[in-house]
C-alpha cells in the first residue's frame, strides 16, 4: 500500500475534474461551478488505485478548493457525501440546502 504522500491530485479545469494519473490510468472527481457553489457529481477511481488512499485524497483537494475560494459544496456524488457526512468539521462546507442528509450514516 502506497502512502498518501505518492499521490497527487490536480485540477484539470479542461475537463471540469481533480485528476491522480498512475500510468496511462486516471482516477477522478468531476465537478461543475456554478455561481457560489460547487457539485460533485461522480467519482471514478480505477482498480489500479486500490489501497492507495487516492479516493479520499481527491474528496481532500475538491474540498480544499472549495474552502480556498468560499465555495458552497454539494456533494451529490455518493462517496462525497459519505466522506463528508463522517466528518462533522466538514458539514459546514455544505450548501445548506443539502445539509439534512448528512446527519444520517
Amino acid at each position: 500500500m502506497a502512502a498518501d504522500d505518492d499521490v497527487t491530485v490536480t485540477m484539470n479545469t479542461d475537463t471540469s475534474r481533480f485528476e491522480v494519473k498512475l500510468g496511462a490510468e486516471i482516477a477522478f472527481a468531476e465537478y461543475r461551478l456554478k455561481g457560489d457553489t460547487i457539485t460533485f457529481p461522480h467519482t471514478v477511481v480505477p482498480d489500479a488505485f486500490a489501497g492507495k488512499g487516492v479516493a479520499g485524497r481527491l474528496v481532500q483537494a475538491g474540498l480544499a478548493y472549495a474552502k480556498e475560494n468560499k465555495l458552497w459544496v454539494k456533494p451529490t456524488c455518493s462517496f462525497f457525501h459519505a466522506y463528508i457526512a463522517k466528518r462533522p468539521e466538514l458539514h459546514e462546507l455544505v450548501h445548506p440546502d443539502m445539509r439534512e442528509g448528512l446527519a444520517t450514516p
